[in-house]
């Protein structure tokens, strides 16, 4: 691990062309060694610089802070002078670039553990938490946690933290605080979902990835406080391609020429189909799928043979290509890969919940924009054929507003009932955005409105149990997710699947009642 002091970072930052000024950094506090950087004052540790940002950012913040031992603070020109008043004489780095500097400064102080670990990189509006734990399951082999550390949506576990995520690629200081923390802990590879927000606010800028994976482009995140059109989305994406030493891409999406074009920059790309597309360097064959499974024949450049996912969906195949090309460039071997692939699960994927008569099956699912949803329907509407099918989602508050209208459009072309429901409403009127939804119904569609959660998928359930013959019951966007963002604040719920399952059991004791 490399260290540096106050004046090595000045210089970076000097250097790259992000720092304004310095106050207060004599000689002597110049030489001061600084082990880490971060931007909540929570996690501040002894020897680290501490950076002053966002719009809700408190002075109290950086007085907490120094107390903790930081030894130094980085903030921007608009507030250099009110924090010197609230901090007199020490040390601080005067940014002209707050975002880019504390990505530099962060890469500095934590010793670049990218250099001492693989690092996978993940994108795609589609498929990243799914991939990352497949992956995840390969690189952990027979011992859970023991081979790789995970950033992403679901949850972070670097070998020393273990959590709940709130952004799918966290801050800049965040980020490569965990990265350090899975080289501390001896993790050889770190696996991450890179978002575009993550990709486009500079969060990963500095670091390099062993492996890229490009998954799909779609409509989303489009709004005044994300992306202003898709063509910022898109761009923001293809700039994985930018920190990686080499690429896997899927040839079946869309877009995948321009895809392609931006990848070919990497020393090495490796191109995956499940449509089994000429020039495929991974593709499947034989893809067959049935109740809770999928099995397909996989070709790579090494090996080909019976994989078997132990999750229904058609799409994951693509998933598990894109998994076994990334194995495919970091050296893992077939006998490595096919077991593991098959045992995979992610929380609040594809979970498929049966009751023991099988007329209602419950399947809980991440799905949450148009291109999931695309995916998703199809799948199960093939896979449980003379189902009837009763979709429960919402739409989240303060981002991504094109989904008020387009996911019940998608949704009405193959469900038979609609809930619309709480999704991480943040700061938007949950009533309207549910009635958003409403409006866009297609004419002749059945849909009810339940703005609780839970009370809504006991609904769910009960229509289920309610009509003839199997029904399957598909509980999106929340996952196994444990918290809603209402407001400011994110509220403690319970998972989806476990009120399912309470609702299930609740039948059961009432209708034996009844005998």
């Amino acid at each position: 691990m490399n260290t540096t002091n106050l004046s090595g970072i000045a210089e970076l930052l000097r250097a790259r062309g992000t720092l304004a000024e310095v106050r207060n950094l004599t000689q002597e506090a110049g030489a001061t060694p600084v082990t880490g950087c971060d931007c909540d004052s929570r996690v501040v540790r002894p020897g680290h610089v501490f950076v002053c940002k966002g719009q809700a950012f408190r002075p109290a913040y950086l007085v907490s802070a120094l107390e903790k031992g930081a030894v130094a603070y980085l903030c921007d020109e608009e507030h250099a002078d009110s924090l010197e008043q609230a901090a007199p004489g020490v040390p601080a780095l005067v940014a002209s670039d707050l975002r880019r500097a504390m990505a530099y400064a962060s890469a500095d102080a934590f010793g670049h553990p990218d250099h001492d670990i693989k690092v996978v990189g993940i994108t795609g509006t589609k498929g990243k938490s799914t991939v990352s734990y497949m992956l995840r399951s390969v690189l952990d082999g027979e011992e859970p946690y023991s081979g790789t550390g995970v950033i992403g949506s679901i949850d972070t576990f670097d070998g020393v933290e273990n959590s709940e995520s709130h952004n799918t690629t966290p801050e800049s200081p965040d980020l490569w605080r965990h990265l350090a923390n899975a080289r501390e802990a001896g993790l050889p590879y770190m696996d991450m979902e890179v978002s575009s927000q993550g990709l486009k606010y500079d969060r990963v800028l500095g670091l390099t990835l062993d492996v890229a994976c490009f998954l799909n482009i779609g409509r989303d995140h489009i709004s005044p406080v994300e992306h202003p059109d898709f063509e910022d989305y898109f761009e923001s994406k293809l700039r994985i391609f930018d920190i990686c030493r080499s690429a896997v891409i899927n040839m079946d999406c869309e877009h995948a020429d321009v895809i392609a074009k931006r990848a070919s920059r990497c020393p090495r790309v490796l191109r995956f189909s499940a449509e089994g597309r000429e020039g495929a360097d991974v593709w499947a064959s034989d893809i067959q799928s049935g109740y809770g499974y999928v099995q397909f024949v996989a070709h790579t450049p090494s090996w080909e043979g019976s994989c078997a996912l132990s999750m229904p969906g058609l799409f994951n195949v693509d998933n598990a290509l894109a998994t076994i090309a990334i194995c495919e460039l970091l050296g893992i071997p077939e006998e490595d890969i096919v077991g593991p692939l098959s045992r995979a699960k992610v929380p609040g994927r594809m979970e498929l919940l049966s009751t023991p008569d099988q007329k209602v099956t419950a399947l809980v699912d991440y799905a949450h924009n148009k291109l999931s949803y695309q995916r998703f329907f199809p799948s199960v509407k093939k896979e449980f054929p003379g189902y009837r099918i009763i979709a429960l989602f919402g739409a989240p508050g303060g981002k991504a507003y094109e989904r008020r209208t387009e996911l019940p459009q998608e949704a009405a072309k193959w469900a038979d009932y609609l809930i619309y429901t709480e999704e991480d409403p943040a700061n938007d009127p949950l009533e309207e955005i549910c009635q958003q939804m409403a409006d866009a119904t297609p004419a002749g569609t059945p849909y009810e409105v339940i703005l609780d959660r839970e009370a809504a998928v006991r609904r769910a359930t009960e229509l289920a149990y309610e009509g003839e013959g199997p029904a399957i019951v598909c509980l999106l966007a929340k996952g196994d997710e444990t918290r809603q963002h209402e407001g400011n604040d994110f509220v403690p719920c319970r998972p989806d699947g476990d009120i399912f399952q309470d609702a299930v059991r609740e039948h059961a004791a009432k209708a034996k009642a009844e005998q």
